[in-house]
């Protein structure tokens, strides 16, 4: 397979790395295109009206670029600007150094990345791992490949997928989920502090509160120790509503 790697913990993340060695070990063409700096929380933003450097990133073993853009900057900008007429079989994102789970997917870059994938037609994976897991990435980055496998057996059209690795395993082995988003935020998410110089500014933090962590929700899964899994798709209409106003709009 010919692969485009991503992530948004930056071109050193060691989830990427840990992906691109175990897919080169099994034979598959790997191409990497990842931020230069650190971009989670830029969920699938866009560089517009800016200047965007890129450069090669030197490794032997794997063609790699850096861009000083966001996650989706580099999936987009390679695809659309640098890539050959030869199409990418999947794209992956990740894997990332902390939970995607719930309505945070709507912030994350990881999550960001993978949609572009998907926005071009191509199967996509985001991948991330609990920020205080005890499954090492190599751990992950074999059972992320082989449920990749798994599905491009069975599954011939483009999907996104959003995985998230728990902090132990339920039973000392891998078990998937299949699950539906939560609803996650944060109380004291934002506090104000002041530097030496008199400076006023924000940091976004805060202490996760979970509004649905139910059964069925991949929050609730990572939490019994499954790898969660859970479909996206790009059509955010709401279709009932949609049906509604026609109604209004007739009457």
């Amino acid at each position: 397979m010919r692969i485009l790697l991503t992530n948004d913990d930056g071109i050193k993340g060691a989830g990427l790395w840990a992906v691109a060695n175990e897919l080169k070990r099994r034979g598959h063409e790997v191409i990497i295109a990842a931020p230069m700096n650190q971009q989670s929380g830029m969920s699938h933003a866009l560089s517009v009206l800016k200047e965007i450097e890129y450069k090669r990133f030197d490794n032997p073993d794997c063609q790699a670029w850096t861009f000083d853009g966001t996650p989706t900057d580099c999936v987009k900008i390679y695809l659309e600007g640098m890539n050959d007429a030869k199409k990418f079989d999947v794209v992956i994102s990740g894997i990332n150094d902390g939970a995607n789970l719930a309505t945070d997917v709507l912030y994350s870059g990881t999550v960001g990345a993978a949609l572009e994938g998907f926005l071009h037609d191509i199967p996509s994976l985001a991948v991330s791992r609990d920020s205080k897991s005890l499954i090492p990435f190599e751990t992950c980055t074999v059972a992320t490949i082989n449920y990749l496998e798994k599905i491009l057996a069975v599954k011939h059209e483009p999907f996104l997928h959003n995985l998230n690795f728990p902090k132990k395993f339920r039973a000392d082995k891998v078990e998937f989920a299949s699950t539906r988003l939560g609803r996650r935020d944060y109380i004291n998410a934002f506090t104000s502090r002041t530097d030496d110089t008199g400076r006023a500014y924000f940091r976004i933090g805060g202490t996760i509160y979970d509004l649905d962590a139910g059964e069925g929700t991949d929050i609730y899964a990572c939490e019994c120790g499954f790898v969660s899994v859970t479909p996206l798709h790009a059509d955010t209409a709401d279709y009932e509503a949609i049906v509604e106003l026609r109604k209004i709009f007739r009457g």
